[in-house]
């Protein structure tokens, strides 16, 4: 069992920066993934970024590539995601998941995580 708790979120004005950090408790092991999502009202939740808990991959949509990295820390048990160059389109509640990594193409589904966060709020203004 894995339990994840998001933070970070807030309101940033266009080109501004946020921070979403991930708390992750429970039995989490080496091979897992820790995916970013996100979901707006009416619209299906859509992968963001992903990372994998050993290290040495991280996976981006092509919509934050540039502009988004995700971190994790392991003696902190803490997963991040820093956003830069906010845009108005990034409005949206963003999760942290969390899955055994099975094959890379899992890693962008959201119905392939097993754990979820809360989620955070993040709203940018124009």
């Amino acid at each position: 069992q894995v339990q994840l708790v998001e933070s970070g979120g807030g309101l940033v004005q266009a080109g501004g920066s946020l921070r979403l950090s991930c708390a992750v408790s429970g039995r989490i092991f080496s091979n897992y993934v820790i995916g970013w999502f996100r979901q707006t009202p009416g619209k299906e939740r859509e992968f963001v970024a992903a990372i994998r808990w050993s290290g040495g991959a991280d996976y981006y949509s092509n919509f934050v590539k540039r502009r988004f990295t995700a971190t994790r820390d392991i003696a902190k048990n803490t997963a991040s995601l820093q956003m830069n160059s906010l845009k108005p389109e990034d409005t949206a509640v963003y999760f942290c998941a969390a899955v055994p990594y099975s094959d890379v193409s899992g890693i962008f589904v959201p119905r392939t995580y097993q754990w979820w966060g809360q989620g955070t709020q993040v709203t940018v203004s124009s």
